[in-house]
């Protein structure tokens, strides 16, 4: 599987962005889908996860209510919808695929078995 994002750039507090990770490879459908993001100098942060078999997605808590994480499998295309953004969402955003036919949520990046480049988000105050 291999997944690119698109959709990062620089935004001011308060904007919103959309991202989203074109999977190519294998189709989506039966791989669980995250997104993560790193920040300078720190570790690769979990941000959202959707499962491959449907059922309510699971978020960080910083983002709940601001952040949806959708999926398109007839586009073989995983989403990040971001609200509200703030500076401290600055960061790398990194698609994630999992599985095929993970079991569980994952939130973990030692769960996840494909990585992309990633896509930068800037938010400024």
């Amino acid at each position: 599987v291999q997944l690119v994002e698109s959709g990062g750039g620089l935004v001011r507090a308060g904007d919103s962005l959309r991202l989203s990770c074109a999977a190519s490879g294998r189709a989506l459908s039966t791989y669980s889908m995250g997104w993560f993001r790193q920040a300078p100098g720190k570790g690769r942060e979990f941000v959202a996860t959707i499962h491959w078999s449907g059922g309510s997605p699971v978020y960080e808590d910083s983002v709940k209510e601001r952040f949806t994480i959708s999926r398109d499998n007839a586009k073989n295309t995983l989403y990040l919808s971001m609200n509200n953004l703030k500076p401290e969402d600055t960061a790398v955003y990194i698609c994630a695929a999992s599985g095929p036919y993970t079991v569980s949520q994952a939130r973990r990046t030692d769960e996840y078995d494909y990585w992309g480049q990633g896509t930068q988000v800037t938010v400024s105050a």
